[in-house]
């Protein structure tokens, strides 16, 4: 049997438009998204593992919104708060998969085992378990969306970014297939990967100088970083309704950086550009 359309596209309502869950949502990328969710969605949810970090987060939402302390790493937390927060808050629409744990600044032969496992078990292992269990529901109901966070550094060559490139090329992978596995189930899962955003953990790297800020916006064709509204921005679109006929993209939000093709000496050259060149550093 078909699913009627008009269903999936109606306004925002109590039917339709009622929980959102966002891993890792107690700051940063995390953080933006569930200010932009929170309005659409009557109940928002923050889930991380900073239990303090995250009832904070949820109190500046509002009124209906809260939050829930997990390591998404674990099956049984997932499963056991899945449950929890269905009878609690209703039927899960759409959930976001952002949670993440900072990554190895070191060269890939200083790179210890231990570090590198536990960035793919976080972001890959934890995406999975989430998606799996909360897809399991929606896939029971007919509907449902799903985004998850990927990036830049997993579809490109970053030195050194081995396990972050690895885990996020990964999620990507895992996007496809099971928005193709779960189409027909009226299930919609698609990832967005962002460029460089200014998050607070973003600018602790420049200061220390991991991250170099003038390089970084020298190479973006649109010659500045993104906000994390902007990301947000994306999400909630993949999330919604109004993106009924996208499942298993993966959009880039990264300013132009994977588009690049040619030298960056070409943003600042070509005929007409209205680009800043690296002495013109948008901050």
């Amino acid at each position: 049997m078909e699913r009627d359309v008009n269903q999936e596209i109606s306004p925002i309502n109590s039917e339709y438009r009622r929980v959102a869950l966002v891993t890792g949502g107690a700051s940063g990328i995390g953080a933006a998204i569930a200010k932009r969710l929170s309005d659409d969605y009557q109940h928002v949810i923050i889930v991380d593992q900073n239990a303090e970090a995250a009832a904070s987060t949820a109190q500046t939402l509002g009124e209906g919104h809260g939050s829930y302390s997990l390591d998404i790493t674990s099956e049984s937390g997932v499963c056991d708060m899945v449950a929890a927060l269905e009878t609690q808050y209703g039927p899960i629409d759409v959930l976001v998969n952002n949670a993440g744990n900072p990554e190895q600044s070191l060269p890939t032969l200083e790179q210890s085992v231990d570090a590198f496992d536990r960035i793919l078990s976080v972001h890959l292992r934890g995406t999975f378990l989430m998606s799996r269990e909360v897809g399991r529901v929606m896939i029971g109901r007919g509907s449902g969306s799903i985004v998850n966070i990927s990036s830049i550094a997993g579809h490109g060559g970053h030195p050194g970014r081995n396990g972050y490139g690895a885990a996020k090329a990964g999620i990507s992978a895992m996007t496809s297939a099971m928005a193709c596995e779960w189409a027909r189930s009226g299930v919609r899962v698609n990832a967005v990967a962002p460029g460089y955003v200014l998050t607070a953990l973003v600018g602790e790297m420049i200061e220390k100088g991991s991250l170099n800020l003038t390089e970084i916006v020298a190479r973006t064709p649109l010659g500045r970083v993104a906000q994390g509204s902007e990301i947000a921005e994306a999400v909630a679109f993949l999330a919604s309704a109004k993106a009924s006929f996208i499942t298993g993209t993966t959009l880039a939000v990264d300013g132009g950086w994977l588009a690049l093709g040619a030298p960056v000496i070409s943003l600042t050259k070509a005929p007409g550009s209205l680009a800043k060149g690296p002495s013109e550093v948008i901050s």
